[in-house]
């Protein structure tokens, strides 16, 4: 995993190396507008969206605690830890730290780490969905003349909506029948390719274990209530910050519509997120689509997506930070354990979770 870390890494630093080399004569950034755009920010939209952000780790407390009351109940309030100081790692660490949330999940409850890593799947399925369905709603609805290349918006807005169905009716498909799914999956891409085919069937046996947490339907109701409340926040984290740049026209006049859009392109951008160079390559992509699409200016583009990536993925750092240390936990200890762990889990092996060790190093 770290060697293609470091491949993808240089291939990203190449790529960026040539876009500045390209656009040096072409695109005229003023650092002094730049810092203009910052100084002039309304910075109690700012902490409105740091505050957005900061419930939705609630929320994801909330409703992991939900997914796993069957097999144990636990306050959601004790979840909270889990959820800051696991998206403090990918932050720093990058998406090979995305294992830690299921596995200081396991560790606080006791509960088997390959249900946990289940309950992430489909945790991360309901906000697929969820944004699916925001944006696709935000989309269509949207008021004429209120978006950006409407033409081409209004037909990703109802491909995400089918796309949205059809996930939905995958989900009932594997949850009825779990095993008929993975095994039929298995067999056609199978023909392809042997590992690919039982690397999908594995998944889907996983995701199909983790929807035995969703016995009812008030558990789907809950689930999903949750899952849209904690995406409408960050929808709204988003407006806010856009919003907060007021000398910036485009900015200033943000709405829902808009704002959706460039959520899509920020969630786009994170796919890929590697420490440090992942933060700049969001940067630019996320400007780079504000000046394009919303016709802002360098300066103001490039102030506002730098902004967002701090409120919407790294505001939650220094309190992550300051959890771990509290609770004498090694942020890079635990990526690397909880990796064992997922690689056990993933060729069908039920280990005993190794012990955290207790470090009071610095991160």
């Amino acid at each position: 995993m770290k060697k293609k870390q470091i491949i993808i890494g240089l291939i990203l630093v190449s790529l960026i190396g040539v876009l500045v080399t390209w656009g040096r004569n072409r695109i005229h950034f003023h650092f002094g507008d730049f810092a203009s755009e910052v100084s002039h920010a309304d910075w109690r939209l700012i902490g409105l969206g740091v505050a957005c952000i900061y419930i939705g780790y609630l929320f994801r407390a909330f409703r992991w605690a939900r997914l796993i009351r069957h097999n144990q109940r636990v306050s959601p309030f004790s979840l909270v830890g889990t959820q800051v100081m696991g998206f403090t790692a990918v932050a720093l660490i990058g998406r090979v730290a995305d294992p830690v949330r299921p596995y200081l999940v396991s560790k606080k409850t006791g509960l088997p780490i390959s249900s946990q890593i289940a309950v992430y799947i489909v945790e991360r399925l309901f906000d697929a969905g969820s944004m699916a369905l925001i944006f696709s709603a935000l989309i269509l609805l949207a008021p004429a003349g209120s978006l950006p290349h409407p033409e081409i918006v209004k037909r990703a807005g109802g491909w995400g909506m089918l796309l949205t169905i059809a996930g939905a009716l995958f989900l009932v498909a594997v949850r009825l029948s779990g095993n008929f799914v993975a095994a039929l999956l298995e067999r056609s891409i199978g023909l392809i390719s042997k590992n690919a085919g039982q690397a999908v069937g594995h998944k889907v046996r996983t995701f199909h274990a983790g929807l035995d947490t969703i016995r009812t339907l008030g558990d789907f109701a809950w689930t999903a209530g949750l899952s849209i409340a904690m995406w409408l926040l960050i929808t709204g984290s988003y407006l806010a910050t856009a919003r907060a740049f007021t000398a910036s026209p485009q900015l200033a006049s943000m709405n829902l519509s808009k704002c959706i859009l460039l959520l899509a392109f920020s969630g786009t951008a994170s796919v890929l997120q590697l420490p440090i160079i992942g933060w700049f390559t969001q940067i630019g992509f996320v400007a780079a689509a504000l000046a394009s699409f919303y016709g802002a200016t360098p300066e103001a583009s490039t102030a506002c997506a730098a902004m967002l990536l701090i409120v919407t993925f790294l505001s939650v750092v220094p309190i992550g930070l300051v959890w771990a240390q509290v609770e004498n936990i090694s942020l890079r200890k635990i990526t690397h354990e909880s990796e064992l762990v997922e690689e056990a889990a993933q060729h069908d092996l039920d280990p005993a979770a190794p012990e955290i060790h207790e470090s009071t190093e610095s991160e």
